[in-house]
């Protein structure tokens, strides 16, 4: 008996008793008086049982049949079974059931038969209760982004990272498998996405150098905004980076993340996927009937996505930008790599001057000065300057010991005096002798 059939019981033992009237029953019941008084008919000539609802233990008028269910059943022992985080949920498995199989049964009625077999188990975790924020309102106001890294293949090939954007308003996804959470790969998603809905007006991203990093103390002190170069890939298309400060506030990709862990792994192992241009391929036939399963209709109908560029004007805005000095000789360095700048008649960047160094995914490299494109060739190296030696000194032919004539060998008496102290000398002597009585 149910539990509200055994109140009934209870109360209707009060009014036999006389502890109750049978209004008040009614009203403990909160069933009409009219109807109590046929439940107290049924009590009194059948006793408590009579209150069972009589369709209880029957199977139902709606059910399956017993052979159509331990066929269900068996299918999904056989191909969607195994252990717990490699068999297939009620919902994915009633989904392959449809498409595959060709048996059509509701999800809630396949859980039931699952876990009467022992084929699935209810999994409840305690989570840290949060407020939840609401949705944006339309669709493109806000796109969240984020990698998630996982064995993606399960061991049939090299690891990788689902960069995966989820819209906030409806969350539609879409994503590409790459090797690592790089520039190029945000930049390759954010451009599909742009070429499937436009550019959305703002992205959702991890505090992380390829997104968005804190300012260093130069340029703290200098008052420069930090930009990356995805950055500025997007400052250019006029999207707004928002920095999440933890992982919750970009619950909707997270949980994106868990979804495709559970369903995307499974049906790449049906596919037998090993390689990450296999898995891309699958992607484009399973996120279209993802999101046609699982998107909601934004709060309002207004699409917010502009307008996307042309293919020219992406190329230019998909490329890293680099600056350098052009050196003395007229050379650029790169990446360890030199270009020696051609002279042009027209634009010619002086010695010491700023150009721009363009580098896109395929590793074509262009250098541009104050917008203008410069001609160069790569060079191996840099020609070793050669540093001329000191050149010995001459050793000297004198003799280091002097002359015999020199003066220095000469005694005062007999070096030569000149003819006025001669002269001085003489007047000296006259006067002296005139002087002498």
């Amino acid at each position: 008996m149910s539990s509200s059939e055994l109140r009934r019981v209870e109360v209707l033992a009060r009014v036999k008793s006389k502890e109750l009237t049978l209004r008040a029953a009614a009203e403990l019941m909160e069933v009409s008086y009219r109807q109590a008084k046929r439940l107290w008919k049924r009590y009194r000539k059948r006793g408590p049982g009579s209150l069972k609802h009589g369709s209880a233990g029957r199977e139902s008028n709606r059910a399956k049949p017993k052979k159509f269910r331990r066929q269900v059943v068996a299918l999904v022992r056989k191909k969607y079974s195994g252990e717990e985080g490699k068999r297939f949920g009620p919902t994915l498995a009633a989904e392959h059931l449809e498409t595959e199989d060709g048996l059509s049964v509701d999800a809630e009625t396949l859980r039931r038969w699952m876990l009467a077999e022992g084929l699935w188990s209810r999994r409840r975790k305690s989570r840290l209760h949060r407020q939840r924020r609401e949705r944006k309102e339309h669709f493109g106001e806000l796109v969240q982004m984020d990698g998630s890294f996982h064995d993606w293949l399960e061991g049939r090939g090299p690891e990788g990272c689902l960069m995966d954007m989820v819209d906030d308003a409806t969350s539609t996804v879409l994503g590409q498998l790459g090797d690592q959470e790089t520039i190029w790969a945000a930049a390759n998603v954010l451009g599909a996405w742009i070429g499937e809905y436009g550019v959305p007006i703002a992205l959702y991203t991890d505090w992380k150098n390829v997104y968005k990093r804190e300012p260093t103390e130069k340029e703290l002190l200098a008052g420069d905004v930090p930009v990356t170069q995805f950055g500025r890939m997007c400052e250019r298309l006029g999207i707004r980076i928002i920095a999440a400060n933890s992982a919750q506030a970009k619950g909707r990709v997270e949980r994106s993340h868990g979804t495709h862990q559970d369903r995307l792994i499974k049906k790449m192992r049906r596919k037998k996927i090993r390689t990450h241009e296999e898995a891309n391929v699958f992607l484009r036939e399973y996120l279209p009937d993802h999101n046609r399963r699982f998107a909601k209709a934004a709060a309002r109908p207004e699409d917010y996505h502009r307008k996307a560029p042309l293919v020219a004007e992406l190329r230019n805005i998909f490329r890293l930008e680099t600056e350098r000095t052009i050196s003395n000789d007229w050379v650029v360095r790169y990446e360890n790599r030199w270009f020696q700048v051609q002279r042009q008649s027209r634009h010619w960047a002086p010695t010491r001057a700023k150009v721009t160094v363009c580098e896109w995914q395929d590793g074509h490299l262009e250098i541009y000065y104050r917008g203008q494109k410069l001609g160069w060739t790569e060079i191996e190296a840099l020609p070793v300057k050669q540093i001329a030696k000191p050149t010995p000194p001459v050793p000297s032919h004198r003799k280091s010991e002097p002359a015999v004539d020199h003066p220095w060998r000469k005694s005062y008496q007999t070096m030569r005096i000149p003819g006025r102290i001669k002269r001085s000398a003489s007047t000296v002597v006259r006067g002296a002798a005139s002087a002498t009585p």
